[in-house]
């Protein structure tokens, strides 16, 4: 069985804990784009694990890959092995040998690039964007390089000039091309035996019908050709590039699974048309702790936006969903539900293209009565208070998916499985 599981709003809509769910039934989980500008917080037993590039199956002894789509920091990467391991938990990694390298001019061309915008992106200044630039002009430091330091010091003989004028041309220090090599070395050192194909090693668990978990990071909307450009990611972020990014055919996927917050949050600049800058939406941040695993930035909070949703299952082809933090909603009273926008005195049920035209939507409200009960605790979708029952309800008829499972808390065993329900 092959799985996809991306998320299907603008990242951070508790992924994390889903595919830690999910993995227990699966033999290889795989992360197939992003770096780590991505973060995840998984909660086992009262314990937080905030991991950016280990695949969440880690904590079930899986067979973990990190494939050639994802761009990594090895530092980064480096810390998060020694924090698991501290803690006794053991790895079995496997890191594709064309994974890109973000290396430390990256991260410099990143943040002074941002600093020189008039309009800001709010890119996470981590060297992503300037990484997928290289692989795209054929100019990127790979695993497999890595490993090697003889083939890494030829490689940035190579192109350790452009990158210098970059850095002078931007006004910083181009003595950060060659800054921590030694390190990056040592660290390749100690990941050499790890590195592998990842999309041999895909295929062939599938020939023996295993079963694969491939891993999105970040959401759709961030999608760097179907998001809402300029205020994107760098990467491929929709289902569909799972397959190219792993070297996998798209008629072995079985199962697309979509992850949405029961409301909506977005991290940084670009459009968000549900955006509550209110005591309401201060309140949601608050009780949903929305704020970001990697940056700590606080996230913009919003009422759910069908709209967006809607287009998000035409771009990845969910089979399933699952909706995340319904527990933030207690006590708010109504509930809202974005069911259409209305622009230019035009109402429509779609998002323009534009990302501009996208930032003058106004939405168009569907109010539903709240419910005042703690669910935290709530184990089965009949125990819910009827108002949340039919919420959920609600936004089953209008994106036309069934919702598999439902999260109440950020605990594990805080989750509702709709299949039981039904059965």
């Amino acid at each position: 069985m092959f799985t996809i599981l991306t998320g299907a709003q603008f990242g951070d809509e508790g992924k994390g804990k889903i595919i830690d769910i999910l993995s227990e039934s699966y033999d290889i989980v795989v992360r197939f784009q992003g770096g780590d500008n991505a973060g995840h917080t998984v909660v086992v037993g009262g314990k937080k694990f905030k991991l950016h590039l280990v695949p969440s199956g880690v904590l079930f002894g899986k067979r973990l890959l990190i494939g050639p789509g994802v761009v990594l920091n090895p530092r980064v990467l480096w810390d998060e092995i020694r924090a698991l391991t501290s803690e006794g938990v053991q790895l079995d990694l496997g890191i594709d040998a064309k994974t890109s390298i973000i290396m430390p001019y990256h991260i410099e061309l990143d943040r002074l690039s941002e600093k020189a915008r008039t309009n800001k992106i709010g890119t996470t200044s981590r060297g992503i964007g300037f990484a997928y630039m290289d692989k795209v002009s054929r100019e990127e430091i790979r695993m497999e390089d890595l490993t090697d330091p003889d083939l890494i010091e030829a490689k940035l003989m190579e192109i350790s000039l452009s990158k210098e004028k970059a850095i002078i041309q931007l006004g910083g220090d181009p003595s950060v091309v060659r800054q921590g090599l030694d390190e990056y070395i040592k660290i390749g050192q100690h990941l050499k035996d790890v590195v592998t194909d990842v999309s041999r090693e895909i295929n062939i668990a599938l020939l023996d019908e295993k079963s694969v978990l491939a891993e999105g990071a970040q959401g759709a909307f961030l999608d760097i050709v179907h998001g809402t450009q300029e205020f994107v990611t760098s990467s491929f972020t929709t289902a569909g590039s799972a397959c190219a990014n792993l070297g996998v055919g798209p008629v072995v996927v079985d199962n697309v699974v979509g992850v949405l917050k029961a409301y909506i949050t977005r991290v940084g600049e670009g459009p968000l048309p549900t955006e509550l800058k209110d005591e309401i939406g201060k309140r949601i941040r608050e009780v949903g702790g929305e704020y970001g695993t990697t940056t700590g930035r606080p996230r913009r909070c919003g009422w759910f936006d069908a709209v967006l949703a809607l287009k998000s299952i035409y771009l990845n082809g969910y089979t399933e969903l699952a909706l995340t933090k319904l527990d933030v909603l207690s006590g708010l009273d109504p509930v809202r539900i974005c069911v259409g926008y209305e622009l230019d005195g035009q109402k429509i049920g779609y998002p323009p293209e534009s990302t501009m035209l996208l930032a003058k939507c106004k939405p168009i409200y569907e109010d539903m009565p709240g419910w005042k009960n703690d669910i935290t605790d709530v184990l089965d979708f009949g125990d819910l208070p009827e108002n949340s029952k039919a919420y959920v309800e609600r936004l089953e008829d209008l994106l036309g998916v069934d919702i598999s499972a439902i999260s109440v808390g950020p605990g594990r065993e805080q989750t509702i499985y709709m299949e039981e329900t039904r059965s």
